[in-house]
């Protein structure tokens, strides 16, 4: 699992090893219970933690949740550079996907639970949404750079929706979650053509 540092440095006693135990264990519960049952007394309890604590390093859950969820990320979009927008989008792609149906429900939960909660859409834009829209738009310039993506074009600004759509659309479409294979033809269906670049044969 790769980590990486929020988006908003702060000042912590704790490890980073004792970071990551929590915010793996934060990830976990929300799976479990979803955003709305997730409580900072549940979290206490699962990391053997004081409520004090987690609030001295988090203002609250919200905050909490975001920066859990950018930590335990599998892949971060600014650690990847292959030289390639193809192979680039495919190893978002890849990445994206790394926990199947554990991920969906998380996607699930946090698209109904943003609705109700505009603290918890501020956490995750600021923490989670962007720093990866702002990696990604690198991705893309880099293409633009080296001539894979013409410049200007449209879809380049689109993008993050057309990701995150793909996410969303299945479980509601078709009751499935988004697996590698599901995800690597939409790149190739959607995304690159929309880019206007020719996928690679795979």
């Amino acid at each position: 699992m790769t980590t990486q540092a929020p988006a908003t440095p702060r000042r912590t006693r704790l490890t980073p090893e004792r970071e990551l135990e929590l915010y793996t264990a934060v990830v976990d519960l929300l799976r479990e219970v979803g955003y709305e049952a997730l409580t900072m007394d549940a979290v206490a309890a699962r990391t053997r933690s004081s409520k004090a604590t987690l609030y001295r390093q988090w203002k609250g859950k919200p905050e909490l949740v975001a920066t859990s969820l950018r930590a335990c990320k599998p892949v971060h979009t600014a650690e990847i550079d292959t030289g390639s927008i193809v192979t680039d989008l495919h190893e978002l792609a890849r990445g994206a996907v790394k926990h199947g149906d554990d991920d969906t429900a998380v996607m699930r939960a946090l698209a109904h639970a943003t609705a109700q909660n505009p603290d918890l859409a501020k956490a995750l834009r600021e923490a989670l949404f962007e720093p990866e829209n702002a990696a990604l738009h690198s991705m893309l310039n880099r293409a633009v750079e080296r001539g894979e993506i013409a410049a200007g074009r449209k879809a380049l600004d689109l993008l993050p929706y057309m990701m995150l759509g793909a996410f969303l659309g299945r479980p509601l479409i078709e009751d499935r979650s988004v697996d590698p294979e599901f995800m690597h033809a939409y790149v190739d269906a959607v995304i690159l053509p929309a880019l206007g670049v020719t996928p690679v044969s795979r």
